[in-house]
């Protein structure tokens, strides 16, 4: 009456209330250990995520997705370069740029940093600095008034603030009767943004373009294009694509480039987080095994009744290895379900836990990211249910082997 009988014996082992409390007690332990391993490895990854996308986002708030250079480390003719690749129709965005290397000094705070000279017209084609401006705007820069915006760690670090002064130090030499001097000069402080990066709060400022290029006697040229693209995932494509079509005429690099080994040990640190947090699942399936031999240790009698009635080898090994993988089963969806809602709602439930203990895991005053973000990918919940599927499904085969190899006169020897 049942087919596939393999399915319904192996239902029915599983439904059936057993003499042998301990074994369903191991089942339980089975079917949560799976779905907390996999609950645990979800929510971990998400939270990696999360990190990651939050990182990248501020790296790219005042970094270009993409940069156009000559080999020489200057663009002679900007405006030329920029006619070469705005035949692209996924870039939105062209601006010229000159960055340099300088130290700044305000009484007896002396620090290095890297001076970027910006179009105020078409910086905010191609960053976001406008969005962190927390005093004053991008507009305020204005060619030969020499003015400059700060990092907020910066400004804190000298100890400025808006109006005042402070002196910009770059490698260029200055040939005076006195000898060979570093060229000096003053700007005046006129906004600090805070992009909540580092590399930018503390280590960068931006003055105008044409300010950057008297400072660093570069005439007409520039120190090479930035560019913005309707998807930064397209930009490794791109890339390859502008530099075939320009033939050694201009250099274009990107983001991915310029952070490779940031991004590519993140991308190692989450495949290890992965292999270890996997092992709990693997202890789990060693509890299916043990499981699993219990139970044809316990069912020898039925085993051999099965096999006088002519049931094959075969069938009896796959009434088990449909038994241990409908546990694993089980274990997976409930650990799916359960590290999707918890990734999902970790912010809230990370914020009602610091209001409950008056807490703060990641203080603002020590970490740039006070947050728990949490991003849920379909591709690493895939990844880790088959996986975890897969171990409890390789887990059932050496009982299921175990109890195909059971001889029926053996077994009913005693009973």
């Amino acid at each position: 009456m049942f087919k596939p009988l393999e399915l319904f014996i192996g239902l029915r082992y599983l439904r059936a209330k057993r003499r042998n409390h301990f074994i369903s007690f191991i089942s339980l332990i089975s079917v949560a250990g799976i779905a907390l391993g996999i609950i645990v490895i979800i929510t971990v990854l998400s939270v990696m995520n999360g990190f990651q996308t939050e990182i990248r986002d501020r790296m790219l708030r005042m970094t270009a997705h993409a940069n156009v250079l000559e080999l020489d480390g200057h663009l002679d003719d900007w405006q030329d370069a920029a006619k070469a690749v705005q035949h692209e129709q996924n870039i939105i965005g062209v601006a010229p740029y000159v960055e340099g290397q300088a130290m700044v000094v305000k009484g007896t705070q002396v620090t290095g940093l890297l001076l970027r000279g910006v179009d105020p017209a078409t910086e905010p084609d191609v960053s976001e600095i406008r969005t962190y401006m927390i005093e004053n705007d991008l507009p305020i820069l204005e060619a030969g008034k020499f003015r400059i915006l700060l990092g907020s760690e910066l400004a804190r670090f000298l100890g400025a603030s808006v109006g005042e002064k402070i002196t910009v130090i770059t490698p260029e030499a200055t040939v005076t009767p006195a000898g060979i001097l570093p060229k000096l000069r003053r700007f005046q402080v006129a906004g600090i943004y805070e992009v909540g990066m580092n590399q930018y709060d503390r280590n960068t400022a931006v003055i105008h373009i044409e300010d950057a290029k008297l400072l660093y006697r570069l005439g007409d040229k520039v120190t090479g294009l930035r560019l913005k693209l309707t998807d930064l995932f397209l930009v490794p494509r791109l890339t390859q694509q502008l530099n075939t079509d320009l033939q050694g005429k201009y250099w274009v690099t990107d983001w991915t480039r310029s952070h490779r080994n940031f991004f590519r040990a993140v991308k190692m640190e989450k495949t290890m987080m992965f292999i270890i947090m996997t092992l709990i699942v693997a202890v789990a399936a060693f509890n299916v095994v043990s499981m699993l031999v219990m139970v044809v240790t316990d069912k020898q009698s039925d085993i051999a009744i099965l096999r006088t009635f002519g049931v094959s080898a075969r069938s009896v090994q796959w009434i088990f290895i449909i038994q241990g993988s409908l546990i694993g089963l089980v274990g997976t969806i409930l650990g799916v379900i359960g590290g999707i809602l918890l990734a999902s709602n970790l912010e809230s439930i990370v914020a009602g836990i610091e209001d409950l203990f008056n807490t703060k895991f990641l203080p603002s005053s020590v970490y740039y990211i006070s947050d728990l973000p949490s991003e849920v990918l379909a591709s690493d919940v895939i990844v880790v249910a088959s996986i975890s599927f897969l171990l409890t499904v390789v887990a059932t085969l050496y009982p299921a082997y175990r109890a195909a190899k059971t001889q029926p006169a053996a077994a009913l020897r005693y009973e």
